[in-house]
């Protein structure tokens, strides 16, 4: 059935929204990159309940349990209310007009003292677009600097760099309602039956209906329980599996040569490198059976149609990762057309967007480099501010490191609390030492203990703003509640703060603020308020001449050769583990990390859902395969001493058939363990040289 939306204040039977009748309003979640489609059921100025739409092109009146109750976070009487100044080291409660004046005299005396690039702005990928984007303006074209990021925990930008330099955008190429007509579908990277439940049920569906599905993971999660070819491959290897089901597809002829010679470039440099790729060598380094690493490499060759998922965590294994990837989509034809493509998935609700807004120290709004003069000039013409900086500035990870400290003496957080999620950091160190440290957020968190200076701001449901999820579709989360007396929107707190400052901002509602990013940002031209109401939002290249939008990249046809192939010469030998250290270390997610998010912690119900395996394992755990725990005497819930060359922690072993022979998973939420294990400079994930050995014996 087909419902149609309803307008914001509309309710169910028609009756409008006021004290004691029940509406139901349509927005959006902001919980996940997927960006679900739901109604918030209010009562008076209050969020009662949600419910999915049964029509959103995405989730189809689906939503996971993060979704259902993602309206609890707004009703937290945890909530911040007023902003709070630290005096005397402690944290007071202050009116707004000291609290902004606060902020503008330490910005500009640090700037005056140290200059600009003292001076750092980061954004969680949960802010909306227009925080996003007026945070990264205030930087450049007030403060004049690019030290910009957004936020993360364990991403960086290898992903968009390679996709903008392999396909020229940079983003997820289609619709994730596409699944459905793929005829091979692999899955690399992230559980998806965890971190993105929605897509995780389009892909399952996807296979129930003949799709072919593999994965490739070094865990066996719960959609790789549902795989045709599952390859669990060992850490660090998995440029060589994809060389090594090139190579296959090279020699058995299954590259799609009409594509390869109109569209793609570099192909002949690329034949050359994939040469080298064995596939017994491949089956010895990934310790992964040749035969169904061919089989896979024959399934996905063979399909009509083809689609590669990725976290764009997958980054944190370095490019080379990445390009291997896309050059199976080149290969085989699998970019622009319908169900096929590549599909960046984000975790993070706005992480597209963020970078789309230039939330990165090195591009600007629409992905310009910050050295191309001529993006320069229009965005400070656009502005009306001096010439913008154009040397790439510092992103979180050097910031929130031992590397930042001295050179960055002040920062603004905005919803980002990087004690908690930064895993890959001893931020809490970092921003101890900081001269101003500036938080916009909704709660109390680790990092507020830092700061110097608390900005509360408004709640999902209470504001309209836009999001972009990960499938591009730029989404209208809609006000449909009073704010409590106090918070202010964080878009409006920056514009208020650059006008202090000195700059002509005049911003009279949101909607003229993505006006403006509709003309710095090319790709959102034609997505205006007005626009975004229709239907479900618009999925970029959204712009005037086409309104409508792009359902999947390039759909209007190809012209000439926009794509590259990008030569991965073969990894050198796999490092063996040494005899001391006979365990491989992986990092990543699993269900105990919810626990720590911040959303999570003030609602009721998730923290009921979502703490489970707290009940045996209250100080957290690692996790093992069965075989290896057998041979080590070690039970599942026993303490356990894990050491590396440079340290060992204290934790508790999780034994599971879902970690690989060989291999320990540490949450990445396991800072101690992370620190102990790294030492006091701690590996950086997204900068992996060499994989880490660890041993293990029970305590």
């Amino acid at each position: 059935m087909w419902f149609r939306p309803r307008a914001v204040g509309e309710s169910r039977g028609g009756l409008g929204r006021g004290a004691g009748r029940m509406a139901r309003s349509l927005t959006t979640c902001t919980f996940c990159g997927v960006g679900c489609g739901l109604y918030l059921e209010t009562a008076g100025n209050q969020v009662v309940g949600v419910c999915p739409s049964g029509s959103h092109p995405t989730n189809r009146g689906r939503i996971c349990v993060r979704g259902w109750n993602v309206h609890e976070v707004a009703s937290s009487p945890e909530r911040l209310k007023l902003p709070l100044v630290r005096k005397g080291g402690e944290l007071v409660e202050v009116g707004w007009e000291e609290a902004m004046d606060f902020v503008v005299g330490r910005l500009g005396e640090i700037r005056r003292r140290h200059g600009p690039d003292a001076l750092a702005f980061f954004t969680s990928p949960r802010c909306s677009n227009e925080e996003s984007y007026l945070l990264q303006k205030l930087a450049r074209g007030v403060v004049g600097t690019n030290n910009v990021d957004h936020g993360t925990g364990v991403y960086c930008n290898n992903s968009v760099n390679v996709l903008l330099d392999m396909l020229g955008v940079p983003a997820t190429t289609n619709s994730v309602g596409e699944l459905a007509g793929c005829e091979t579908i692999l899955v690399d990277g992230v559980d998806l039956a965890l971190q993105l439940p929605t897509i995780g049920g389009h892909v399952i569906r996807a296979k129930l209906g003949g799709s072919k599905l593999i994965v490739v993971d070094a865990r066996r999660h719960r959609v790789a329980e549902q795989a045709d070819h599952m390859l669990q491959v060992r850490p660090g290897t998995r440029v060589t599996l994809y060389g090594a089901m090139a190579k296959v597809i090279v020699d058995r002829g299954l590259v799609d040569q009409a594509f390869v010679r109109s569209r793609c470039r570099d192909y002949g440099a690329f034949l050359d490198a994939v040469q080298a790729y064995d596939l017994l060598d491949a089956a010895e380094t990934c310790g992964v059976d040749a035969g169904k690493i061919e089989e896979a490499a024959l399934a996905f060759g063979r399909a009509k149609s083809a689609a590669i998922l990725y976290s764009t965590g997958v980054e944190a294994r370095g490019m080379n990762s990445v390009r291997a990837m896309v050059n199976l989509a080149l290969l085989t034809g699998n970019i622009g057309k319908r169900n096929a493509g590549l599909f960046a998935l984000t975790e993070h609700n706005n992480l597209q967007g963020a970078c789309d807004m230039g939330m990165m120290p090195d591009r600007l709004p629409g992905y310009a480099a910050v050295s191309d003069g001529g993006a320069r000039a229009r965005l400070a013409g656009l502005w009306g501010s001096g010439p913008l900086p154009a040397v790439p500035g510092l992103g979180a990870r050097e910031v929130l490191s031992d590397r930042g400290r001295g050179s960055v003496r002040g920062v603004w957080l905005t919803r980002y609390d990087p004690v908690t999620t930064a895993a890959f950091v001893d931020s809490a160190a970092t921003l101890g030492a900081m001269e101003l440290v500036v938080l916009q957020h909704i709660f109390m968190t680790a990092t507020a203990q830092h700061a110097h200076v608390i900005l509360p701001v408004v709640a999902f449901g209470e504001e309209e703003v836009t999001f972009t999820s990960t499938e591009r579709r730029i989404q209208l989360a809609r006000r449909v509640l009073d704010a409590p007396a106090g918070p202010r929107p964080a878009w409006q707190q920056i514009a208020d703060v650059a006008r202090r400052l000195g700059a002509d901002w005049a911003y009279g509602s949101s909607a003229e603020v993505m006006e403006e990013i509709g003309h710095a940002v090319p790709i959102y031209g034609g997505a205006g308020y007005d626009n975004l109401s229709r239907e479900y939002g618009r999925q970029w290249p959204c712009t005037k001449d086409r309104p409508l939008g792009t359902t999947f990249l390039f759909e209007d046809g190809i012209e000439g050769r926009p794509f590259a192939f990008a030569p991965v010469a073969r990894p050198a030998e796999r490092m063996a583990p040494p005899e001391e250290y006979p365990f491989a270390l992986i990092f990543g997610h699993s269900l105990y990390y919810w626990h720590r998010n911040v959303l999570v912690k003030h609602s009721e119900t998730l923290k009921r859902e979502l703490r489970v395996l707290l009940l045996d394992y209250p100080e957290g755990f690692v996790e093992m395969n069965a075989d290896d725990a057998r041979r080590g005497g070690i039970r599942d819930g026993d303490r356990i001493r894990l050491c590396a060359e440079r340290g060992c922690a204290m934790t508790t072993a999780r034994v599971t058939g879902e970690v690989r022979v060989g291999t320990v998973f540490v949450p990445f939420f396991l800072r101690e363990v992370e620190r102990a294990i790294l030492g006091e400079a701690p590996l950086e994930l997204g900068h992996q040289g060499r994989p880490v050995f660890v041993s293990i014996a029970k305590a």
